[in-house]
């Protein structure tokens, strides 16, 4: 197979059978380049990260379970620099193409992952989801999407970047796809759309679409009117009282000096390369002040309690997953940081509170670009918001 894309980490692509006879049997995926394989070097999206480790002798839990299930893996994608990035471009490899939106970023830090099974190359990827790393690449590729329930899943194998906030998640391009993978790797079959089986209460971000541009929030109208239908019964409500940008800010608080933490003693003693961007982040995490991580924190307890209220059994929310669609590519830092802190208001609950959320693609802005709505729910409810999207999808 050719990656015309630049979806691939540069090399001899690695290819592993899967179980035969297994659900996934005939389907193909990728994982992005921080899931260890098996004889094969976990590069992280830095070429110095693999500089003196080991190569892994067992695969990532995530890839071994799809493995076992029956899927074929084709190869390991693409991701920012250690997962230090949410637009999808890598100073090293490249910036793989968003067949969704030429000429725009593909969306980060699982770039490689999403944007493999927009142009379809396979048929699901793993990447994973620490701040956003899911969410917004399904957003401006227009794929299903999910972050699970933070803990839920094995992270195993898996390279770290803020524990607290980290989560393996995955892509596919149709809903039915989406829910076979999905039943997989939550360990629990997607319940079919029958009266008592889906969620009876939907609650719409009124800030969150407030704070997404005007053409997106208009964009996903139809979304949410369908989703209303389907559901039964809808409410407005405020989902941040404090503010989205005041939860952002706890969020790039924990964030980085975790990351921060993680890296540290490579920091330290192999003095790696690094683009800008993600050299700055890393020097700000280490800067972050004890007071600073304490006011986090305390913020993180409002946040989950917060979203705990909103979402009791049988209750789901929806907001946009991105303020806007993908920027373009190669603009500069003076511009592109400006976008990741409006992202960062729209995703940070995922990494403080850890519910599960789930992107739901089909909605364009007027030039043709993909927006995806999001639809979130109580702490293990990650089967039922999979049955929401293939009922949505008009699939049982």
């Amino acid at each position: 197979m050719t990656d015309d894309i630049g979806a691939f980490v540069p090399g001899p692509r690695v290819r592993i059978e899967g179980r035969p006879g297994g659900s996934l049997q005939g389907l193909t995926f990728a994982a992005k380049d921080l899931f260890d394989v098996a004889g094969v070097p976990t590069g992280g999206g830095n070429h110095d990260w693999p500089t003196g480790r080991p190569v892994p002798t067992r695969h990532a839990w995530a890839v071994q379970t799809l493995l076992d299930a029956g899927a074929t893996l084709i190869g390991k994608t693409i991701t920012d620099e250690v997962s230090l990035g949410i637009l999808g471009e890598n100073a090293f490899d490249g910036t793989p193409v968003n067949v969704r939106a030429p000429g725009r970023v593909p969306g980060g830090s699982s770039s490689g992952s999403a944007a493999a099974v927009a142009a379809g190359l396979c048929d699901t990827a793993l990447g994973t989801d620490t701040g956003g790393s899911v969410r917004v690449p399904s957003s401006f590729c227009g794929l299903y999407g999910i972050r699970p329930t933070h803990g839920r899943l094995d992270v195993t194998g898996m390279l770290p970047q803020a524990p607290t906030s980290d989560t393996t998640g995955w892509f596919a391009r149709d809903a039915e796809t989406f829910a076979r993978v999905s039943s997989v790797l939550l360990g629990e079959a997607i319940p079919v759309a029958l009266p008592g089986k889906l969620p009876s209460k939907l609650i719409v971000a009124v800030d969150a679409f407030g704070f997404a541009d005007a053409n997106v929030a208009e964009a996903l109208q139809p979304m949410v009117k369908r989703l209303a239908a389907l559901v039964g019964s809808s409410r407005d409500e405020v989902m941040a009282p404090q503010g989205l940008s005041v939860w952002a800010r706890a969020q790039r608080t924990l964030q980085p000096s975790e990351a921060y933490i993680t890296f540290r003693d490579w920091l330290d003693k192999g003095n790696p390369r690094f683009a800008f961007s993600v050299a700055k982040a890393l020097v700000m995490g280490s800067m972050i002040a004890e007071s600073d991580r304490v006011w986090a924190n305390l913020m993180r307890q409002e946040v989950r309690a917060r979203m705990k209220y909103l979402l009791p059994a049988g209750t789901i929310l929806c907001l946009p997953t991105t303020p806007f669609p993908a920027p373009l590519c190669g603009q500069p830092l003076s511009v592109l940081d400006p976008l990741r802190d409006r992202i960062t208001c729209l995703c940070a609950h995922g990494g403080l509170a850890g519910f599960p959320q789930v992107n739901l693609p089909g909605a364009t802005t007027v030039d043709g670009l993909p927006v995806g709505l999001s639809i979130i729910g109580p702490r293990g409810s990650d089967a039922g918001l999979v049955a929401v999207a293939r009922a949505l999808e008009g699939k049982v």
